[in-house]
């Protein structure tokens, strides 16, 4: 970590598994940090929760580390950035109705379409955004309605985690149109909630924390707030929001033709739009600066399925070399893996097909195949996914023309260069690997003043490491090896819808 007396600001990235707190200089230098570990509850099939309390406590850990380490008063201010699609209900006395249900959660995978049918399929697309897919809070506040009606009647609030975090740091919970918008409840046009979804759900808007843009001010941390933290009495609390586009501000990706690639747990590929363009390979997002959106496509299984992989077949990942044996033998197979084809749905698909139920596969198992053939089919097939839906953008009047890559897999020098051969647009790496955190930061440094624009913040705060070129001797091989492996999914899903 570098260090100066000067003032920082700071960005604190509740994920779905940690929380991280970390300050950040003028010149987007980490500066220190802090974390806290959140733990997962599946108490039945389809169901995945939260201990709604758990924000606030690993929160309070991390910032307590944090201003361990730097002087409190240097902190001009701070931004939360949160997990997306995750849901919270509060009580009149700020205190949680049962536990949150996550992203992660497919209680309402039954309900799904025909909620869809009750509102319009293609009506309930164009106001959120949003593909009819299991993923979004609204279909879980559906489930509540028919299975639990008395929690939701009894909720004061339904809260995202920035909601519950700013509620707990100021008093009054606040939403960004980033944080809002994941909900499938927002109107992502008009920047506000969708009156006719929540008539149709009998919501109440007094229910839903006020959206407002990100860098906005939403107030300051208060005494008992100071006291839990250790960050002074007075801090003011920027409105930043949901941690993909946090993201995507935080490699300065919010510009024409530039793509925010996160290879991470799942694989985000997002780029900037003047209009909310909307379309089956991917979820139409508000911009992290409210101006513009964030077409953002989206394989649920990343580096989930390459860690599953090594866990089954490769011996595991306690050898700490298994993964440059693997990317050396998966260097030297052409290709086409020499005719091996994978589908990486492992946990359901997204983009483009929004079936929670598809299942993974390989195809044309051979003999002579290695574990480097598996290991180099699967990336191929997530690779590929990933340039699909970039030139289905394309299709749409977008010009995606460099990726910034972030995440586990953008440390694999082997993806990266298939990426850029597969697409024909050179990948760069950021300095900093905390890309959420450090778009919260950003947003508390317009907020609290040290920049007059997002895009001038964003400059000032980011950096590039590294360029992989992308080489188009070979794009052919790929166009071909493309048109293959899009016919996995059709050809392998009778398997999961039948049971066969």
């Amino acid at each position: 970590m570098g260090s100066s007396d000067g003032p920082l600001v700071v960005g604190l990235d509740s994920s779905t598994q940690s929380c991280k707190a970390i300050a950040w200089s003028r010149d987007g230098r980490a500066v220190a940090e802090g974390r806290a570990p959140l733990d997962l509850m599946k108490p039945r099939p389809d169901y995945v929760e939260q201990e709604v309390t758990d924000w606030w406590r690993a929160a309070t850990v991390a910032l307590r580390q944090l201003v361990g380490a730097v002087d409190p008063k240097r902190i001009a201010g701070i931004a939360i950035s949160n997990q997306r699609e995750t849901v919270a209900l509060i009580d009149g006395a700020g205190e949680p109705i049962g536990p949150a249900s996550l992203w992660l959660d497919e209680r309402a995978a039954g309900l799904v379409d025909r909620f869809a049918a009750e509102i319009g399929r293609e009506r309930l697309h164009a106001i959120t955004g949003k593909p009819i897919d299991v993923t979004p809070v609204v279909y879980r506040l559906k489930w509540l309605c028919e299975n639990e009606p008395e929690r939701l009647d009894n909720a004061k609030k339904i809260l995202d985690v920035h909601g519950y975090l700013t509620l707990k740091l100021t008093g009054t919970p606040s939403a960004s149109w980033t944080s809002a918008d994941p909900f499938g409840l927002f109107d992502i046009s008009r920047k506000a909630w969708s009156q006719p979804l929540l008539d149709h759900l009998g919501i109440k808007p007094s229910q839903l924390p006020d959206a407002v843009r990100s860098g906005t001010r939403v107030g300051t941390v208060h005494a008992a707030a100071a006291a839990a933290t250790g960050l002074s009495e007075g801090t003011p609390v920027i409105a930043a929001g949901g941690d993909g586009q946090c993201a995507g501000l935080g490699v300065n990706a919010m510009r024409d033709g530039v793509v925010y690639l996160n290879l991470g747990t799942a694989i985000i590929a997002g780029i900037w739009s003047r209009e909310p363009v909307v379309g089956a390979f991917w979820r139409t997002m508000t911009s992290p600066t409210g101006d513009g959106y964030f077409l953002e496509a989206v394989q649920r299984a990343g580096v989930y399925f390459v860690n599953w992989f090594v866990d089954m077949f490769a011996g595991g990942r306690s050898d700490p070399a298994i993964f440059d044996r693997l990317e050396r033998e998966a260097a030297a197979v052409p290709i086409g893996s020499d005719g091996l084809l994978a589908g990486t749905t492992l946990v359901g698909c997204m983009d483009p097909h929004w079936d929670p139920s598809a299942r993974a596969s390989f195809i044309g198992m051979h003999p002579s195949h290695t574990l480097g053939h598996f290991y180099r089919a699967g990336i191929e097939a997530m690779t590929l996914q990933t340039a699909r839906a970039l030139e289905e953008m394309r299709s749409h009047g977008l010009s995606p023309a460099q990726m910034v890559a972030i995440g586990g897999g953008a440390n694999s020098k082997l993806w990266t260069k298939m990426i850029a051969d597969a697409t024909g647009i050179s990948i760069h790496k950021g300095h900093n690997a905390e890309a959420s955190s450090l778009g919260a930061a950003i947003s508390a440094a317009v907020g609290v003043g040290w920049f007059e624009s997002f895009s001038e913040a964003a400059d000032a705060m980011t950096s590039i490491a590294e360029t992989i070129e992308p080489d188009p001797s070979c794009r052919a091989a790929w166009d071909a090896l493309s048109a293959r492996q899009a016919k996995v999914f059709p050809a392998t899903q009778f398997a999961w819808r039948t049971g066969a």
